[in-house]
Parts: C-alpha cells; structure tokens; sequence
C-alpha cells in the first residue's frame, strides 16, 4: 500500500503530464523565439501569432525567461504605450514586421535587474529604453543584449520615459532636418493631438518657433484647445476653419509657414500645401485618411514646394547608435528642464489590455493608453 504522500505525489505527477500534454496540444510550446511556460510564470506578455484584428489576435501567455549569460542584462518592464505603429504591426500594415510569433509593442522603460559579468554599460538600477523597434515592450520581464537598450536619467517621470523612443524622436527630428528654422518662423501641422502633435508644439515651443496647429472638428474642440495652448500651442484651427476664405486675413499676421507636418493626407494635407511659404516644405509620417498626398501643378511649379516624407525607423538605419542616444538625452534635457512632457496618458494594467486596445483604436481618443506592468 502507498502512504498518502506518495498517493498524492503520483496524483500530481498525473496532472502535470496532463497539463503538459494539454499545452502541447495547445501549440504553446511552438511558438519559438517565445517559448511557454507549462507552469505559470513570473513573465507575462502580450503575444500575437498572426496579423489581424488586435482584440482577436493578441493573447496574454506566460513566457519562459531566458537565461542572463555573461553578456545578458535582466530588465523588469515598467510601462509601454500603444501606438499606433504598435497596431498597424500586428495588422500586418507596417514597414517593419517582426518574425511571428512577436511580442507586442516598440516602447517603453524597464529598469535593469541584473547584467551579465561581461556587461559594462548598465548596471542594477539603471532605466532602459528600447534602441530599435520590434523588441516586444509588452511584456513584464526580459533578457536582452546591452545594445538593445539606451540608459536614461531615471528621475524622469514614468510616462514621459515610456514615451520617450517614438514621437518626440519624431518630432525632434522632423523640426530640425528639413528646414533651417529659426526664431520666430512658422510651422503648420495637422493632427495636432497626436503624440508627434502634441511633442512638435513643445520643442517648437523650445526653439522659439510659432505654430499653426490644425485638428478634426468635435465636441470637446475648445477643451482640446486649451490643452493645446497650455503644451505652448500659438494657434488651433479645425480642417474646417482652415479652408475658409477668411484665412487670408489670419495669414496678413502670421509669416506663412516654412514647414509643415502631415500626419493625415487627402485633403487636410492639400489644405497645408496651400498655405505654405514658396519654397517651403510638407514631411508626411502618416496617413490616418489612408487617402493620397494631392499636390497641384502650380503649387510645385509656381511655388516650388518641397514634398519629402520621415520615417524613424530609417534615419535610425541612416544614422549611427551613438547619434541616436544623443538625440534621447537631447530630449532627456527638454523633460529635465519642464519644456517636454508625456502626451495626456492613460495607465491601464498588462492584464486589461484588452480595454487599452480598444481605447487607442477609438477615434477622438486625446488619450495614449500606458500598459503597466506591476
């Protein structure tokens, strides 16, 4: 006869080969690089194994960690947003795919656990963010090479390293690449709101430049304005107001814009073109209208405007780690000094993700849903 110490160690020796033959048929152990854990584990993240609909295709699994090595750091995620370049990833309408199964998100910050013997550049403590996209930031813990990451101040606020890597990279960098601006000169952009909108008004801001900031017309317009204005916004015009005729009068005093931003395309981007300076120069980072970027004859060849289009992703390729990292502290001075803050955010923890995905596909939504990982 078996005691019962062994008759309940068997039992559970039974259902644990149940549970591991259950999660092979499950395909959970196929899903390499992200392997699964049989027992629930510590690590958990947002995968998805094919494009589609990111309320169908995005499930929350537990992942084995991998182990830290001489040359590993150990980061413990603290908040991830979701952007929009997160969803057109697992829609499959990207520029940059990552091999299946990914986990979700570009950006984030995590703090560093601990490093590998060989690792010198982090150490225990220290704030990471992601140095290229396709890292997988919707997770609560990760190993990963010293080169994946960029070390940040961490008295930082929370949301503004979490947001840190994408727009206001964005921003910075279409602000000071396509036009030599100076003090006092105009910007028009539309999508104002935006993540990118909302870092354009306050670098601008910083360098001294006036901006015209352009949005969709909605309820809550004149509540958006002052949020706006308060980021150093100079101006803030529906698409509706922009194509009045009585925009020649606005113009007789505001220098007409060198540059302008366009996140929309169709005609909110025929509108920028229309009102920019001869010479001057529209960037498209975006196509929310998913409608094309219209230019008539005489506005190229009368006014000799400049059509030209920024990703992130590729001036990262053009240029070198190094260059990178001094465009985040550049940044990291902007947050220290109170002139750059998070756009308006929404904490929402790793287990309601599926609130949080719903919210950023809202339309009107001002609001970037933060995942947090405590």
């Amino acid at each position: 006869m078996w005691g019962c110490g062994a008759l309940v160690g068997a039992r559970a020796g039974s259902r644990l080969l149940h549970e591991l033959f259950l999660a092979w048929r499950r395909g959970w152990f196929a899903s390499a690089p992200y392997s699964a854990s049989a027992e629930p584990s510590r690590v958990r993240a947002l995968v998805y194994g094919h494009h589609g609909d990111p309320a169908k295709v995005v499930e929350l699994k537990n992942l084995e960690l991998a182990a830290v090595g001489g040359s590993g750091i150990h980061v413990k995620m603290l908040a991830a947003p979701i952007n929009p370049s997160d969803i057109n990833m697992i829609q499959g309408n990207y520029g940059l795919l990552p091999k299946l199964p990914a986990v979700g998100g570009n950006e984030g910050v995590g703090q560093v656990v601990a490093v590998g013997s060989s690792v010198t550049g982090v150490k225990p403590g220290d704030w990471v963010i992601p140095a290229n996209a396709g890292l997988g930031t919707w997770r609560t813990e990760a190993v990963l090479s010293e080169e994946a990451v960029i070390s940040i101040p961490s008295d930082l606020p929370l949301q503004s390293a979490a947001t840190l890597s994408v727009n206001p990279c964005t921003a910075y960098r279409m602000l000071m690449d396509f036009e030599q601006l100076q003090p006092g000169d105009c910007v028009i952009q539309n999508a104002s709101n935006s993540g990118v909108g909302q870092a354009v008004i306050q670098i601008a801001a910083a360098l001294g430049l006036r901006t015209i900031n352009v949005v969709r017309d909605r309820p809550d317009f004149q509540k958006l304005t002052d949020r706006l204005k308060s980021l150093g916004a100079e101006h803030v015009l529906t698409e509706e107001e922009l194509r009045k005729p009585e925009m020649k009068n606005f113009f007789k005093d505001m220098p007409p814009p060198r540059l302008a931003l366009n996140c929309v395309g169709g005609k909110s981007s025929t509108e920028l073109l229309r009102h920019l300076a001869p010479g001057g120069t529209m960037v498209t980072y975006g196509g929310m209208a998913k409608q094309p970027v219209i230019a008539s004859v005489s506005q190229l060849i009368f006014k000799d405007l400049k059509l030209r289009g920024f990703w992130l992703s590729q001036w990262k390729k053009d240029h070198s780690p190094a260059q990178f990292k001094e465009l985040i502290l550049t940044l990291c001075g902007l947050i220290s000094r109170g002139q750059l803050t998070a756009p308006a955010c929404s904490e929402v923890p790793l287990q309601d993700y599926q609130r949080a995905l719903e919210a950023s596909m809202q339309p009107f939504v001002s609001s970037k849903q933060i995942l947090t990982m405590c």
